[in-house]
């Protein structure tokens, strides 16, 4: 049995679409999470044609996914930071600031898009910030970094139901350090730009946290807190966490680069981070603000 899941931003699903994909796929009863936002209905099997229902409704700016009907409240997660729980990319956040923003931003699209290597994209763009004062950090915390919609109800009411947070991130310390501050994580974890008299030196620490240090992390925490696989909710947008996004209970391509999203089993492109909790199950009454 498998559940399908519609979502949109709030008012924006229309019952009647509802009731089309019901009949077409055989559905159960729907049960709406948030009236014209979430609904959910089970079915027997994936719908061989939900790739293209999902073209077909994008200018609708509906999220349709086919999940598990079991264990689908998650006890742990693991989440990306940067265009995940956050709105940009800190490292070109920086370069803007150092004067090298568009070189280091095209490098960042291509090693996020799977186009380049991980550790060498991200030697290549830290390089290029050697030199700059460490105050800029904050500066760029300051004025330049936006909170994801959303991230703190989905942290906070996972916690609320007995889950652990961990903010998992390819970026840096000390950009995880506050934003997983200011969200609510259990911790987190993350490379560390190396400094030198309160200025970048343009190398980062080893070992590099990329690909598979994400998914080591899924697994260690797992482990640790006695959960099995199917326990766990991973979320990210780059190509650094498709095998974190594989690899867990249930593993969420949000607002994914094109390569991410083909091949994650679960896409989120047009709501916000409570979509997250739609997908568990959970309804608009349970979130915890």
């Amino acid at each position: 049995m498998k559940i399908v899941s519609l979502i949109s931003k709030p008012g924006g699903l229309d019952p009647a679409l509802v009731t089309s994909l019901q009949s077409a796929w055989g559905g159960g009863s729907a049960q709406w999470l948030a009236p014209d936002e979430a609904v959910e209905f089970a079915v027997e099997s994936v719908p061989a044609n939900l790739d293209q229902v999902r073209a077909d409704v994008a200018d609708l700016r509906v999220d349709v996914n086919a999940l598990n009907s079991e264990n689908r409240q998650k006890k742990l997660l693991i989440a990306d930071m940067d265009s995940t729980m956050i709105g940009q990319e800190c490292i070109d956040e920086l370069a803007a600031e150092a004067g090298v923003g568009d070189r280091v931003a095209d490098i960042t699209a291509r090693a996020m898009n799977g186009e380049l290597d991980f550790e060498e994209a991200i030697d290549e763009r830290v390089g290029l910030l050697a030199g700059l004062s460490t105050g800029v950090i904050e500066t760029v915390l300051r004025d330049r970094i936006t909170l994801a919609s959303g991230g703190k109800t989905l942290i906070s009411t996972m916690k609320a139901n007995g889950a652990y947070a961990a903010l998992v991130s390819g970026g840096f310390v000390q950009f995880t350090r506050r934003i997983s501050a200011d969200l609510g994580f259990d911790e987190h974890r993350a490379n560390q730009l190396l400094e030198d008299s309160r200025v970048l030196t343009g190398k980062v620490a080893r070992p590099i946290l990329g690909r598979e240090a994400k998914v080591e992390a899924l697994r260690e925490l797992t482990k640790k807190h006695g959960l099995g696989p199917d326990d766990s909710l991973a979320v990210g947008d780059g190509a650094n966490d498709l095998d974190m996004i594989k690899a867990a209970g249930l593993g969420v391509a949000l607002h994914a680069k094109p390569v991410v999203a083909a091949a994650a089993p679960v896409q989120i492109n047009h709501c916000d981070l409570t979509a997250i909790l739609y997908l568990q199950g959970y309804s608009r009454e349970e979130f915890v603000s």
